[in-house]
């Protein structure tokens, strides 16, 4: 009798210490950043996006911005960080440019014969013979 509370003792201490929960969770996966913040194409985090905080206190990124050209005329930009577009609208009409190349500090866009260079607080489109150098306004 002493033999088998023992042993039956033994195998239950034994059940008990190898199915005890690992805090430390599976050491060979990576964490995922949740915090939402994009990256360039280098890794780094990108600085040509902007991010908002609401009234809750919840960070997202800002996608739409007034930019003021030299001249006064005003444009508006839709960045679609998902499917890495950039839309500018100016005098009705829209003009929707692919990211080509994310430095972290500059990012590059292009369609066509239309090339947009976003760096802060800046944004310069250069269409052929045209350069038109264009500032984020706080509109």
């Amino acid at each position: 009798m002493k033999k088998c509370f023992f042993i039956g003792f033994s195998l239950i201490s034994l059940v008990l210490i190898n199915c005890k929960k690992n805090e430390g969770g599976n050491k060979n996966i990576l964490k995922s950043d949740s915090s939402g913040i994009v990256l360039a194409d280098n890794g780094k985090v990108d600085s040509t996006i902007h991010y908002e905080t609401d009234v809750n206190g919840k960070k997202y990124i800002k996608t739409d911005y007034v930019y003021k050209a030299t001249d006064g005329t005003l444009v508006k930009v839709v960045f679609n960080y998902e499917e890495k577009t950039m839309s500018v609208k100016s005098n009705n009409k829209t003009f929707i440019l692919d990211k080509v190349e994310s430095k972290g500090h500059e990012t590059i866009y292009e369609k066509m014969d239309m090339k947009a260079t976003v760096k802060g607080d800046s944004l310069i489109l250069d269409q052929g013979n045209n350069i038109i150098e264009l500032v984020k306004t706080k509109i």
